[in-house]
Parts: C-alpha cells; sequence; structure tokens
C-alpha cells in the first residue's frame, strides 16, 4: 500500500500509536519521533501545507491549532 502524503512507503506502525492518533501543533513543522522512545523511529520534521500532516513512519496525524502556525513567515 502506497502512502499518498509523502513517499509512496507504507507507515510502519509503532505500538501503542493508532492512525487515529492527532496531535494539536502550533508550529507547521512538527517534529515525529514515534514517541516511542527505543519503540519509535528516526526524528524527522515533517512540513504542513494544509493544516494538517501525518508522519510517514507512524501514521500520527498533526493537526494546526486554530490560529497558530504563523512560524515568523519563514
Amino acid at each position: 500500500m502506497r502512502d499518498p502524503q509523502m513517499t509512496g512507503y507504507t507507515p510502519n506502525q509503532t505500538p501503542g500509536v493508532t492512525p487515529d492518533d492527532v496531535i494539536m501543533v502550533e508550529t507547521r513543522a512538527p517534529a515525529c519521533d514515534g514517541g516511542g522512545g527505543t519503540l519509535g523511529h528516526p526524528r524527522i520534521y515533517l512540513r504542513m501545507e494544509l493544516g494538517q500532516v501525518t508522519c510517514p513512519y507512524c501514521s500520527r496525524t498533526y493537526r494546526l491549532k486554530e490560529g497558530a502556525g504563523d512560524d515568523g513567515h519563514h
């Protein structure tokens, strides 16, 4: 199965993380490491274009909080 949002690879499922995990963030460039310490995955920085992004490794979805995400115009 292809991951249509990122690389074409099927995301690995990290124990304790479901595809329904949604984390509200205040930046358009959240970092994800799977949240599992040694059971997680390499830390990657995601870039949000349309208000949310899904990690290609663990399928966690990061959603921008309302009114956040200016990131200093960078």
